[in-house]
């Protein structure tokens, strides 16, 4: 080849004599496998694991307690890519002082690692743990999942790298690959230290050979690998662990059964009532419990265990451990009544295509009627409002809708409709005719208003507990899951929407509803029906001649103050709450004869004449004048000591109307439509004058409270802080009081001063009104009408959460789970989160779900393993009180010991679950049964032999896996090389045997 390069360059010289340039080619360029051990080397420098390892001893039980931290790179042989991982165990760092003479002599951490009896079988750790009892340790495996290191020559190449890497390095940590595909766990390794190194094989076969199922078989695989020239061999140090697993509960009833809905229609409450979510597991939430039994510290002589005997009595074990394996999935009523209504979500149909189009579709002009209905309502008509036919239509519909769909093909039966229609209206079971409203009393299941629970509903945006959203979506959710899904839930709201007009019309209040304005901390639904009960409010007020908020207050007392008046006014909307308080409002004044508000602005002759004319020139003094003629109307009280400053007669406060109440969305509508004028000077003007409605409509009823009055004494009353008064010296001398109004207010084209010259007197009774109750209702009525199914669960999912979570409280209180208590108050931050937002994401709702399912699982198996350890039925207290404390710890950690093994309150109950499993076992073949029993006696020798093999066959079943760790520490290859440790793990199942042995030798002394 260097002949070639010359000859090469020679050519290259003659055919350029000028060129002086001299190229050397470089043919030492690393190999692809060089490149792989130079990029392993590279990574352990960076993870800084070269030189001597040091740490403390380990404490016991550290492998489970401790924090495991992992961290990652990838790296590639040639095209083949490599991730490699670094696994530890956290500790503190060590001190090093004084051991620094012992550094040279001490063996590598995972050496003294491999003797260590503190950590042996971690119910929770990486399975190179388990095996090998390291700390510390780095893996090679292939990136893929799909790829895996399968020929032996590649195997032998990548452990020939390793190997080359760590003596490079001077890493004392293992370095393992990963071999053969990924399922089957397979790793081999190398650890290196000054003089040493333990090398790490593996065997890994599915079907167990006959010789090597029991302890006598393993040591002889174990001194033939150690390969003890010498005799006798130092006596072997054996751990063993029998696993036994209990499958059958079948004698243990699981105490959860389903509610039966057609037992509490029929008068019986059992586990589900109206109000209320059910809780609890439909099947055992627990599958099987595995019972560990260890002999940990034993020595090779000291017991026999081969093909024909062994001296492994599980009830003579000193140590008892227990796990429960949960049941996959198990069915639980609350997941399950979350699940489905959630589904209902995703649900696209409407109302009328679920229960049938043809419903309205006999009569079209009649179809006609209906859809036109709110214009109907909402624009002037020569008849009055009672004498439209809205009723009639619905009564119409109804009647259609039975027609086309028979009593026996209605979803809900009448039973239950009835049952549940009574439980939603409560008040109708009184059959009340005048309008007044039985408020229903809080149950007495129902958390108190002060509670935490109860205000859980303005973090979920839900409903308050008692209130009617709140039931209606308990019922909807029941509905749903036990009466014809989603057309169960079609048919009830359809019920429901023809019961809210049928209140509307007949004036009667809807219960469950707080008083007052809608409140926007619930969800829209409740605020939609917080608004139908309002406008039922106005409506009754206006039919009995007064208004539903009355205040007598007289002037000066405490009630006057205080009372915020909504009146979307710009800058004097923040200024007017406190300071116009004074204005208790009372329609008791007003005469019978005039009920209803007119709805146009001048209707009489008097508004014609002198309002009108008073309403151009109210700021002026011939405008005073004329008003001053004019006769009082809808006063209340007078305004304290003040007086009119120019007429002098005592300031009257006047009625005035209430400001309209507004939900959400009405809110973000009047926003965006304010949004869409602009910024400019007209833009401005026109939403000034848009949010002065109510800001009118006072001055109007001060004008006709007060003839003669001017801009400043409304706003004395109305605004305080914008009529400033000083003390001036008049022209003889003495000191007075002068006031001005404000400089905002003295603005060209003040709102105010526009306003106050548009004013006629006119009082609140002849207003057009500010919130029109009809109009409103009818377009709630409307909205509810149209709201889907799916729309529906929307709205109300919220409420369903907050009420899942309240069970799940309600719950783990009588159960006091610490886990449970964690998850709970995840779920609330969570949900809070959420469900703020109008349009939640779907992912989202579904992981608040899981976490509530999470949780209600680990309730029913606190319940299930309760039952099983027979805890309520323990007389004495100390002892329940061990069993419950077992019993939580076997929730909350993957593996609990047994106090006392077999001999202890919770071992012999669990003696007797696998006797009493066994014996049923036995029972259902009891003539094999025998039949092997007199084999087995037939084979014992002596009657001790045959008690104990008869006690093991009747107690315990076949152990489902044998576990065996066998140490020793002896010179190898050579009699004269340095003691080194030696370990071998085996584990043994019916469908799996492997051995992970780790063997060390001297590579000075060989």
């Amino acid at each position: 080849m260097r002949a070639t390069a010359r000859w090469l360059h020679k050519m290259a010289a003659d055919s350029e004599p000028e060129s002086e340039v001299f190229e050397i080619t470089d043919f030492t360029t690393a190999s692809e496998w060089e490149r792989f051990i130079s990029k392993v080397e590279e990574v352990l420098n960076d993870w800084k694991l070269i030189g001597i390892s040091s740490g403390k001893p380990l404490e016991k039980g550290v492998y489970t307690t401790g924090i495991w931290e992992e961290k990652s790179d990838e790296i590639s042989f040639a095209d083949f890519r490599f991730s490699i991982t670094h696994h530890y165990l956290v500790q503190e760092a060590s001190d090093k002082d004084g051991k620094e003479e012992l550094v040279e002599d001490a063996l590598p951490l995972s050496m003294q690692d491999l003797l260590c009896m503190n950590n042996d079988f971690p119910p929770r750790a990486h399975c190179l743990v388990r095996w090998y009892g390291l700390r510390e340790f780095v893996v090679i495996a292939p990136a893929a999942n799909n790829d895996a290191v399968l020929s032996e020559s590649k195997c032998n190449l990548l452990l020939s790298s390793i190997s080359i890497a760590l003596g490079n390095t001077g890493c004392q940590v293992p370095l393992f690959v990963q071999i053969h595909h990924k399922w089957r766990r397979m790793y081999v390794g190398e650890c290196q230290g000054p003089g040493v190194r333990t090398d790490f094989e593996m065997v890994h076969l599915r079907k167990v050979p006959n010789q090597y199922t029991h302890l006598s078989g393993l040591l002889d695989i174990f001194k033939s690998k150690i390969g003890w020239p010498l005799t006798p061999l130092p006596p072997v140090s054996i751990a063993i662990r029998l696993t036994y697993v209990l499958q059958d509960w079948q004698q243990y009833f699981w105490p959860q059964q389903p509610p039966d809905i057609d037992a509490l229609i029929g008068g019986e409450v059992g586990g589900l009532e109206f109000g209320k979510l059910p809780l609890g597991a439909c099947e055992d939430p627990v599958s099987e419990l595995h019972l560990a039994t260890t002999w940990p510290h034993l020595t090779e002589g000291i017991i026999v265990d081969n093909d024909v005997y062994s001296d492994l009595d599980p009830i003579q074990a000193p140590q008892w451990s227990v796990r429960v394996r949960k049941a996959d999935n198990p069915q639980c009523l609350l997941g399950d009544f979350l699940t489905e209504f959630f589904k209902l979500c995703r649900r696209k149909e409407s109302t009328d295509e679920i229960l049938g189009r043809s419903t309205f579709e006999e009569d079209g002009k009649e179809v006609a009627d209906i859809t036109h209905a709110l214009s109907k309502l909402t624009e002037p008509a020569p008849v009055p409002i009672h004498k439209l036919s809205v009723t009639n239509m619905v009564h119409s519909a109804k009647k259609k809708i039975r027609k086309h769909r028979g009593v026996d093909d209605s979803p809900l039966n009448n039973e239950v409709l009835n049952t549940i229609m009574l439980f939603l209206f409560p008040d109708a079971a009184d059959k009340l005719t005048d309008g007044s409203e039985a408020r229903p009393s809080t149950s007495r299941n129902n958390p108190s208003p002060e509670s935490e629970e109860y205000n859980l509903y303005s973090q979920f945006k839900s409903a308050p507990s008692d209130s009617l959203t709140y039931k209606l979506a308990l019922c909807l959710c029941m509905i749903n899951f036990y009466h014809g899904g989603v057309k169960g839930v079609a048919h009830l709201w359809q019920e429901f929407v023809v019961e809210m007009r049928r209140r509307w019309e007949k004036n009667y209040l809807i219960p469950g509803l707080a008083n007052g304005p809608p409140d926007l901390r619930c969800c829209l639904l409740h605020q939609k029906l917080q608004m139908l009960n309002c406008c039922i409010e106005r409506k009754q007020a206006r039919d009995e001649g007064k208004k539903p908020y009355t205040s007598d207050c007289s002037p000066g007392s405490p009630g006057d103050t205080g009372k915020a008046v909504d009146c979307s006014g710009g800058d004097y909307q923040k200024e007017t709450g406190k300071e116009r308080g004074e204005a208790g409002k009372s329609w008791e004044s007003w005469s019978d004869s005039e009920e209803e508000f007119f709805e146009c602005l001048s209707d009489t002759e008097e508004l014609k004449g002198n309002g009108q004319e008073n309403g151009k020139k109210g700021g002026t003094k011939e405008g005073i004048k004329e008003s001053a003629n004019l006769k009082p109307e809808g006063r209340l009280h007078p305004h304290g000591k003040l007086t009119l400053l120019h007429p002098g007669e005592p300031l009257y406060i006047p009625v005035t109307q209430e400001p309209a109440p507004m939900t959400e969305d009405l809110l973000e509508e009047q926003s965006e439509v304010l949004a869409k004028l602009g910024t400019s000077a007209e833009g401005a003007h026109l939403r000034a004058r848009m949010q002065s409605a109510c800001l009118l409509s006072d001055m109007e009823s001060f004008k006709a409270a007060n003839p003669g009055c001017c801009l400043e004494d409304f706003v004395r009353w109305y605004s305080p802080r914008d009529y400033i008064e000083e003390e001036v010296v008049d022209e003889e001398g003495n000191r007075v009081l002068k006031g001005e109004l404000s400089a905002r207010m003295k603005i060209p084209s003040n709102m105010w001063v526009e306003a106050w010259e548009t004013a006629k007197p006119v009082p609140a009774r002849r207003q057009r009104r500010l919130f029109d109750d009809t109009r409103e209702a009818e377009k709630v009525l409307h909205y509810l009408a149209v709201q889907k199914p799916s729309d529906l669960a929307r709205h109300l999912l919220p409420c369903v959460i907050h009420a899942a979570v309240l069970k799940v409280k309600e719950e783990e209180t009588l159960e006091d789970i610490a886990s449970v208590k964690k998850i709970i108050k995840q779920i609330i931050s969570h949900s809070s989160k959420v469900l703020r937002f109008p349009n939640p994401e779907d992912k989202k709702l579904e992981e608040i779900i899981a976490q509530i399912m999470n949780a209600e699982a680990i309730i029913a198996r606190a319940r299930s393993l309760k039952a099983k350890f027979g805890i309520e039925k323990c007389d004495q207290e100390e002892e329940k009180e061990d069993l419950e404390r077992f019993v939580n710890c076997l929730l909350e950690q993957p593996e609990v010991s047994v106090i006392g093994a077999g001999r202890g309150p919770a071992g012999s109950i669990i003696h007797k679950l696998f006797v009493n499993a066994q014996r049923m076992t036995e029972s259902s073949d009891e003539v094999a049964t025998m039949t092997s029993l007199d084999d087995e006696l037939k084979r014992s020798g002596s009657s001790d032999e045959r008690r104990l093999n008869l006690g093991a066959v009747a107690d315990f079943p076949p152990p489902a896996g044998r576990e065996l760790i066998l140490r020793i520490t002896v010179p190898r290859p050579a009699p004269y090389s340095k003691p080194l440790p030696q370990r071998m793990y085996s584990v043994i199942t019916k469908e799996d045997f492997r051995l992970a042995g780790a063997f060390s030798a001297d590579t000075t002394f060989f």
